[in-house]
């Protein structure tokens, strides 16, 4: 249930005592109100019914399989690729361009999602459809895939399960970190990773993105990391960037830009990584997904950039 729902359940006075406290100083007072409230709204969210559940963004999907809470999802959307067994499941469409009548036909208790996920036309639609909404934060770096672990958890009401994973998760990407971490800053690389290069444009990650997470997890450097979020560069910015390594998802459809065609155009031909053809393609799920399998991402990426 969202704080929204939460609130409509309590009474008038209630709600008037709590918003009274939460203007209050943050100093340790203690009242007994506000832990009345607090176990209130956690009682709801421990109602939530998710014996139908639809599943949206790949690395929720990838956690509720290694919960192995999989018999709850009847759907998942088009990022959820991994394991191979989701791909049975009915498909709602992509992340971020949801149908709700589709995701409706399908009878859910509940939808998990992550951040980001809509558009909000779509989640209004649901939403109004009296179906549980649940979204779980999502940030590019080794706590925040912990923080997805354990709100799935939370959610799934496996706390203990939760909590062996999330140990298991850490302790490998603790170790991927420290790996990466051994190589000097003056010996790391710089990496350019290409979303897309439509028309010769070329749209490549700032800060703040998954790509530029997974590259600093691998002990890389973003070649462009002046900029938040995903732009085009002029053919100056790719030239000034000096990239070592392009780094592209590879898509498997064939309709991604070949490498052939990237070398080919003059400002990345004029990079290092153009002139020693230092491109590198990894799967998008497995690299920028940002969960349960990132440790071994990360490793599979720095071996990839500096060899074995």
């Amino acid at each position: 249930m969202t704080m929204r729902n939460n609130l409509r359940r309590i009474r008038p006075w209630e709600l008037a005592l709590t918003a009274a406290v939460m203007a209050l100083p943050l100093i340790p007072t203690g009242p007994i109100e506000v832990f009345s409230f607090v176990r209130a709204a956690h009682a709801e969210e421990k109602k939530l019914d998710t014996s139908r559940l639809v599943s949206v963004g790949g690395d929720i999907t990838e956690i509720v399989y290694a919960l192995g809470e999989e018999s709850r999802l009847i759907a998942r959307d088009t990022t959820s690729m991994y394991p191979e067994a989701a791909l049975k499941l009915p498909n709602v469409g992509y992340m971020r361009a949801l149908s709700p009548e589709g995701i409706l036909a399908m009878n859910p208790t509940a939808i998990i999602a992550v951040e980001g996920s809509g558009p909000q036309e779509a989640l209004a639609v649901l939403k109004n459809a009296s179906v549980p909404f649940e979204t779980v934060p999502s940030a590019f770096t080794r706590d925040g895939i912990i923080a997805k672990i354990d709100r799935v958890g939370t959610l799934l009401r496996v706390p203990d399960k939760a909590k062996a994973l999330e140990e298991k998760v850490a302790a490998d990407l603790d170790a991927a970190i420290a790996d990466a971490e051994k190589r000097p800053e003056a010996e790391r690389k710089r990496v350019l990773f290409i979303l897309s290069a439509q028309n010769g444009r070329i749209m490549a990650s700032g800060t703040g993105t998954a790509a530029d997470g997974i590259v600093k997890l691998a002990g890389a450097i973003n070649a462009v990391g002046a900029f938040p979020g995903y732009k085009p560069l002029t053919d100056e910015a790719i030239i000034e960037a000096k990239p070592d390594i392009i780094l592209m998802m590879n898509r498997g459809d064939g309709a991604g830009t070949k490498n052939e065609d990237l070398l080919a155009q003059p400002a990345i031909a004029l990079t290092p990584a153009g002139e020693k053809k230092a491109i590198i393609r990894m799967d998008g799920v497995y690299l920028l997904g940002f969960g349960p399998r990132t440790a071994a991402a990360a490793r599979e990426l720095n071996t990839a950039i500096y060899g074995g």
